[in-house]
């Protein structure tokens, strides 16, 4: 595990900085509201945007960070550059309201770091914030928007978080970089990595977090093998207070909702993608 990997022998943030049509349509994608015809006029500027770049990045102010994105081969960068307003909306909003100064957040599948600096930009400086990456290429990413902001609250660690320690196989979706899981995609097996692998619990331990505040799960599926072991055998004060889990539930082995709920969880929302859950007092 690492939380110094950056991209190698890249020009300074601001050479990839947006202009002329590129420029003007996150202006205009930005500007668009959630009435039906809106969204549909942003998505087709979004596109054909995205064809003009010809895979080039894009130096960015999004979500209240700076960021690199490479919008054509990862769906969370692609969103978060022309649509950040859509980005997960409803979430990052209840995180805003949860959001406090030192606040304890843990960001398990973190792509790119939209969470993670999302939350750092609004935590103060006394937070801790550990951003999780196992996809090597992805984690690259991550640790380099990670230095392009002053926060000094986040630290990227590249490893997977399983039900065991070891090393595991992640699989990959070629036409979205940051979608991997330990559990079978659209790819075939041709198309996967190893990678590092530590239970929850584990990862908590050895990085001294004492409580959770605020815990992000989007690891495609395998939700279900990070939480059960960790609801068993964690104490409670571990337990994050709010927890956002990607909606999975045709993937999981168990019922992972009813589990939350029967450990003391409350669902509060439930999104287009995911589920927001808060632990009773």
């Amino acid at each position: 595990m690492t939380s110094t990997t950056h991209l190698a022998d890249t020009p300074p943030f601001g050479a990839f900085a947006p202009r002329g049509f590129v420029g003007w349509a996150i202006q205009r994608t930005r500007a668009s509201t959630p009435a039906w015809l809106s969204r549909r006029w942003a998505y087709l500027l979004r596109r054909l945007a995205i064809t003009w770049l010809r895979g080039a990045p894009v130096d960015t102010e999004t979500l209240g960070a700076r960021m690199r994105v490479y919008p054509q081969f990862n769906i969370c960068e692609k969103r978060v550059l022309f649509t950040p307003q859509f980005f997960d909306a409803e979430e990052l909003a209840l995180l805003a309201g949860d959001v406090r100064e030192g606040y304890h957040f843990v960001d398990i599948g973190a792509n790119v770091g939209a969470y993670s600096l999302f939350v750092a930009a609004r935590a103060g400086g006394g937070a801790r914030i550990l951003a999780v990456e196992p996809q090597p290429r992805v984690f690259a990413k991550l640790a380099y928007n990670i230095g392009l902001n002053p926060f000094g609250t986040i630290k990227a660690v590249a490893c997977a978080v399983a039900d065991k320690a070891g090393e595991l196989t992640l699989f990959l979706d070629p036409e979205n970089e940051g979608e991997s899981s330990v559990r079978m995609l659209r790819s075939s097996a041709s198309h996967s990595v190893r990678a590092p692998a530590v239970p929850l619990l584990d990862l908590l331990r050895s990085e001294g977090f004492t409580r959770v505040d605020g815990m992000k799960i989007d690891v495609e599926g395998a939700e279900d093998l990070i939480l059960e072991p960790f609801l068993t055998s964690a104490p409670r004060e571990l337990w994050p207070k709010l927890l956002v889990i990607e909606d999975s539930t045709s993937k999981w082995g168990l019922d992972l909702r009813e589990l939350l709920e029967k450990s003391g969880y409350e669902l509060v929302r439930t999104t287009r993608l995911n589920f927001v859950f808060r632990l009773a007092a």
